[in-house]
């Protein structure tokens, strides 16, 4: 008997160790991976997954708090079932953990049984055979950053153990966002300062260009009062027009690169809205606006590049289309951001395009390779043009 409880006691152990083990095992992998990044979609794609990984696990998704709003928005997911990939309003929406996690209580969300998930109840098709989902509260020394939502297709209650090991998963993906923000916000710091130091630079580059225009012109001047030859005459006034190009595409080349000011302390969806509004009094066209996901963020210079798109398809759109109706949409997901500018204007001929609307496509889709993304045109005559982009957000 002795014995037998012995050995009992010896198993039972052996199982506790090797439990511990392949614990420390998963939290090791997805540090050490956390560790290695400090782009925040990156650290989050590379988070969910490992857990999806290790854990067996089928999909997981993570919204966080937005530092400015305070709303919630869809910032990574991990195999998403197909009903929410194709009809991605449905992952907008507030949920019942979101709910919860806002109201500061995420005690009826610690047990994957009794949630069921609001996005997918009701549904049948795509669905994948997801029902419910594990929610991880994620905080930094109590300032709210979001929520982890794991789920399998053959759920069961989870143990404490698991649990546990689920919220040390979440504290470790807290650090790593926290650490992401901070790097972001440093980030920030440094291209003001790289902003400002190119406006310096700008500023002086201009300021010996226009003097030494300036002495051209006086030289010009000068030769007039004192009748001299029209050739020398000739010559200060041609050196001053050449000084005068030179110095133009130098500022306009570096005002380029500087972020687009409308943008300033807007979020890419208030300030494409601020311009269409203000566009469509001028041009007196009928304007609709459709934004998904528009409540996340995105780096600086992709906001800026697809303003700039937008920017420069309505004026093309002014220029040559004569449309009564423009439709602008913006889809924001983990993965990707997607533009749409349609029109129901003249249209044209691609394989006909006119010299002069030939150098506005080639700008727009020299600025969307920038971003390293891609540029679709659509259009016919006396049908319209549709302008689609895809830039890539470097999840996975």
């Amino acid at each position: 008997m002795a014995d037998s409880t012995a050995k009992g006691g010896f198993v039972s152990n052996t199982e506790k160790l090797q439990r511990r083990n392949r614990e420390l095992s998963i939290l090791n992998t997805i540090a050490e991976a956390l560790n290695r990044e400090v782009d925040l979609l990156r650290a989050l794609s590379v988070a969910l997954g490992h857990v999806a990984t290790l854990l067996d696990l089928h999909t997981g998704w993570i919204f966080l708090v937005d530092e400015d709003t305070g709303e919630t928005y869809l910032a990574a997911t991990q195999d998403l079932p197909p009903v929410l990939v194709q009809h991605p309003r449905l992952m907008q929406n507030t949920c019942y953990c979101l709910d919860t996690y806002l109201a500061g209580d995420m005690g009826g969300a610690a047990n994957v049984n009794v949630i069921t998930c609001t996005r997918l109840k009701g549904l049948v098709d795509g669905t994948d055979g997801l029902r419910y989902h594990a929610s991880i509260p994620l905080y930094a020394r109590g300032k709210k950053l979001g929520v982890l939502n794991v789920a399998s297709r053959d759920w069961r209650e989870l143990s404490a153990d698991d649990l546990r090991l689920l919220y040390t998963v979440g504290d470790l993906l807290s650090m790593a966002i926290e650490r992401a923000l901070l790097f972001a916000r440093r980030s920030e710091i440094g291209a003001v300062e790289e902003r400002n130091r190119l406006a310096r630079e700008i500023h002086d580059t201009l300021a010996q260009g226009l003097t030494a225009i300036t002495l051209q012109l006086e030289t010009a001047d000068a030769l007039l009062e004192t009748n001299a030859d029209t050739e020398r005459i000739r010559k200060a006034i041609q050196q001053a027009m050449t000084l005068t190009r030179a110095n133009l595409e130098e500022a306009r080349r570096s005002v380029l690169d500087l972020r687009a000011a409308p943008l300033e302390g807007k979020t890419l969806a208030q300030a494409v809205a601020d311009l269409l509004e203000n566009w469509s009094k001028t041009a007196e066209v009928q304007t609709h606006l459709e934004i998904e996901g528009g409540r996340r963020s995105l780096p600086v210079r992709i906001e800026a590049g697809l303003y700039r798109v937008v920017q420069e398809s309505l004026t093309n759109i002014r220029r040559h289309a004569h449309a009564n109706t423009v439709t602008i949409r913006i889809s924001m997901t983990p993965e990707n951001v997607h533009l749409m500018i349609e029109d129901d204007g003249y249209g044209f001929d691609p394989s006909n395009i006119p010299q002069e609307g030939r150098y506005g496509l080639i700008g727009l889709n020299e600025r969307v390779k920038l971003l390293g993304g891609t540029l679709n045109l659509q259009s016919n005559p006396n049908s319209g043009t549709r302008v689609e982009v895809q830039i890539p957000l470097g999840g996975r």
